[in-house]
């Protein structure tokens, strides 16, 4: 039988054989020169979501304990959702749960892919469900839909997390049409203060006075804004400032959003604020009934001799880091109630009564009946580097900021 020899080149495919052409006729030129793309976000590989966080191993000053963390998250499935944070504000809250000084504590963990526990910062945001499992969705979620957090410590200044739904509280689409971002996600605490400490103490009808300091504070113009809404009037008091032109324009932005009285705390402390006061409330026939407080000092014990008998003083913040010193005269013979107040405490409690509270606020702001606090949006792309967010936290420790900083998610 008759054999043919075959040549090694015959034995190559002709596709192969026209590369090898083609390869022995390519000139040769000088390698062309690396060029350097912009980092970009890495694709999810069997479902696994990539993500970022500032997130710190142990309590301290959050310039020198936080730090930017990478890692993945596997994908959702039973009980568990994957959510994309779009805005997570920097409150005063915040900075204290870092350093350690805040009753609430962060959730330390190993599940972020760390030998040690780290903990995410942040406790206020509002995210986008992109994935969940099955038992979330008999549970009435889907993919799409807006949750804020259920309660502190969650931790807000990433770009993803996982999450069961005992974690968050849903906004319904009919809540959040026509809203914001940031809207939502600086909904849940500062107004949710003001709101549950007008309306759970005190049975304050229309026309019926409250007095509060901090009143240029996120919870204090959101007070004067809901008390204006429900008919009640407010006596605001601010912090003296040396720059008198600034401390005037406070006044009158605060006047401008319903504020029906704005002093300073130098004001409160002088001599005759009694007789003003009376001429305020018509000629005290209109009891203060309501104060609420979040700085303490001297000024809070000036602000609570305002009251009337039988008033209600709510403290929910102490700014000044100085003790709330009350005359037993307040106790024995106009008969003051003290009360203390946290909204986180308040939120676990009450799940749903958070919830409408938030979305009833957010009505307000559809209508244009509520004001957002003034922000700073501060960008977080993929590519935002570490040290970049922990300056604007530092910035906000320091008070180089007019406005509430809130980090803004972009395409992360």
């Amino acid at each position: 039988m008759a054999s043919k020899i075959l040549s090694p080149a015959s034995t190559l495919s002709r596709p192969v054989r026209a590369s090898l052409q083609c390869l022995r006729r390519q000139p040769i030129y000088p390698p062309t020169p690396v060029q350097h793309q912009p980092q970009r976000r890495s694709i999810s590989a069997y479902g696994y979501e990539q993500a970022k966080a500032l997130t710190f191993t142990d309590y301290g000053d959050p310039p020198s304990v936080l730090s930017l963390h990478s890692h993945s998250i596997s994908p959702a499935h039973g009980n568990l959702m994957t959510l994309r944070f779009l805005a997570s504000p920097i409150n005063p809250a915040d900075i204290n749960q870092i350093q350690g000084v805040y009753p609430s504590k962060p959730r330390f963990t190993t599940s972020l892919s760390t030998a040690s526990p780290i903990a995410v910062a942040g406790n206020e945001g509002v995210a986008e469900i992109i994935a969940l499992g099955d038992k979330v969705k008999s549970e009435g979620f889907k993919r799409g839909d807006w949750v804020v957090m259920n309660g502190p410590g969650f931790g807000t200044w990433r770009t993803h997390a996982s999450a069961t739904t005992a974690d968050v509280v849903k906004l319904e689409d009919s809540a959040r049409e026509g809203i914001t971002p940031i809207q939502a996600g600086t909904i849940s605490i500062n107004p949710c203060t003001a709101y549950r400490m007008l309306k759970d103490f005190v049975d304050l009808k229309e026309g019926d006075w409250f007095i509060q300091n901090g009143a240029n504070s996120g919870v204090g113009r959101a007070a004067i804004q809901l008390g204006k809404q429900w008919g009640l009037k407010s006596i605001n008091v601010i912090r003296a400032r040396d720059d008198k032109a600034k401390e005037e324009q406070l006044k009158q932005d605060l006047l401008s959003i319903g504020a029906d009285v704005v002093i300073t705390d130098t004001e409160l402390q002088s001599q005759g604020i009694r007789d003003q006061a009376k001429e305020w409330t018509s000629g005290g026939r209109s009891p203060i009934l309501l104060a609420l407080n979040c700085v303490n000092g001297k000024a809070a014990t000036a602000m609570a001799k305002l009251l009337s008998s039988d008033a209600h003083f709510v403290t929910y913040g102490a700014m000044s880091k100085q003790p709330l010193t009350i005359p037993a005269s307040m106790l024995i013979f106009k008969d003051v109630h003290f009360h203390g107040f946290w909204v986180s405490k308040w939120a676990e409690k009450h799940p749903e009564a958070k919830k409408s509270t938030v979305e009833d606020v957010l009505g307000l702001i559809k209508k244009g009946k509520f004001r957002d606090t003034p922000v700073e949006e501060i960008a977080w792309e993929w590519e935002t580097k570490g040290e970049d967010l922990i300056g604007k936290v530092k910035d906000t420790l320091e008070g180089y900021r007019e406005g509430k900083g809130v980090f803004v998610f972009g395409k992360t």
